[in-house]
């Protein structure tokens, strides 16, 4: 047996179990690793029957971790628990706040170091934005980046359900793709905590709703620009494509990404299917790319992006995701994504102006949503929207 430990740290030996280990020296650890064991009981001496490795978790610290004891919901364990350990544990939940029912365990964990931003800076966050925010990303398809020691530190993405996974955090069938793995979704202020608890900086949306799962409700460009590409060009780049929508009857609003580029979203009335609004979305960013050759690139090569803005339509595919509003990014500095109001592009200085300190400032001060009227904004891609595409 192998553990990633540190001698001379911990505040007790591991000792061996039984007689015949008398001879085994005993090391002093310090606690790292989490691991889930299944077994059926503990045995007179102490060792586990039938114990099965269940998988590494990362939703509490290891110096939190205790045997188990006898309660009405938990018969199996031999061992009582000491008043002594029943104070500790209790101290122990004290210290951990709780947001909409969810305990945020380890919350001095810092998660953006450059601004000593914890865990718990980050829930408060939520706390603050979640009113405005959910109304966007429950109960639609999610994906995650997930950064349990910090941003800069390994971080992965996940889109499917694991073990272990907290309960407030939702599992959806989603058929027709090439996994047969559950997806995730969350349906409350509860699920949006759930996240920050295992550590998921940034939160990327479907662009579909779970009640009709197979029919887009909204349509994304990604502008993308070239590193060192002024902003002044994006700004020109958001606005023509803002028009362009437009003279294809399409209303759109504008959002900042939270990194250099800037999204234009049209919401959709859930009529088509994936494969139309992809092909609608390519045709759109193929006429961009004709017209201004100099401009803008539908290539996501980044060997083509010279100079040039890339327009990603991909996201408009099966799958395909954009950072939620109001999602934190795993960058330095936590910039949010945030709903910009047409009018405000002209002034705009920066591509990702919201941070977790300012948004929450620009809701307080807000005397209208920049976003007003998008969810009854009723709107399709029509015939003639596609003849100027050749797609009709």
């Amino acid at each position: 047996m192998s553990a990633r430990a540190t001698p001379g740290k911990a505040r007790r030996p591991v000792e061996p179990a039984a007689a015949e280990h008398r001879n085994l020296v005993a090391w002093w650890l310090e606690p790292k690793l989490v691991a889930g064991i299944a077994y059926t009981e503990f045995t007179r001496d102490g060792r586990l029957r039938h114990p099965s490795f269940q998988g590494l978790r990362d939703d509490k610290p290891a110096r939190s971790v205790r045997r188990e004891v006898i309660t009405n919901d938990n018969p199996r364990s031999g061992e009582v628990e000491s008043e002594a350990m029943a104070e500790s544990r209790t101290a122990e939940r004290k210290s951990e706040p709780v947001f909409a029912g969810i305990t945020l365990t380890n919350p001095d964990r810092v998660f953006y170091p450059e601004l000593g931003l914890t865990k718990l800076d980050l829930a408060r966050y939520y706390e603050v934005v979640a009113f405005a925010m959910l109304p966007y990303l429950v109960d639609r398809p999610i994906s995650l980046v997930r950064c349990p020691e910090g941003y800069t530190k390994e971080c992965f993405f996940q889109r499917h359900a694991k073990r272990g996974i907290s309960k407030s955090i939702k599992e959806v069938d989603i058929p027709g793709g090439a996994s047969k793995e559950k997806y995730l979704y969350i349906d409350d202020e509860a699920g949006l905590f759930g996240l920050v608890q295992i550590g998921a900086l940034e939160i990327h949306d479907w662009g579909v709703s779970l009640a009709e799962i197979d029919k887009p409700d909204r349509i994304v460009f990604d502008l993308d620009p070239d590193e060192g590409l002024e902003l002044s060009a994006l700004k020109v780049g958001a606005e023509e494509v803002h028009e362009f929508l437009a003279g294809l009857g399409l209303k759109s609003f504008l959002k900042s990404s939270g990194g250099k580029g800037l999204h234009v979203v049209a919401p959709l009335v859930r009529t088509l299917g994936w494969d139309k609004v992809k092909a609608f979305a390519k045709g759109v960013a193929d006429v961009l790319v004709e017209v201004q050759p100099d401009r803008y690139t539908a290539n996501p090569l980044k060997r083509t992006r010279k100079d040039k803005i890339f327009v990603d339509y991909l996201r408009n595919q099966r799958g395909g995701s954009a950072i939620a509003l109001y999602s934190t990014r795993a960058k330095k500095g936590a910039p949010v994504a945030g709903p910009l109001a047409w009018d405000e592009l002209k002034s705009l200085k920066t591509a990702a102006p919201f941070d977790v300190k300012s948004m929450p400032l620009r809701l307080k001060r807000l005397k209208r949503d920049p976003w007003e009227g998008y969810f009854k904004t009723r709107q399709s891609i029509t015939a003639k929207a596609l003849k100027p595409l050749g797609l009709e």
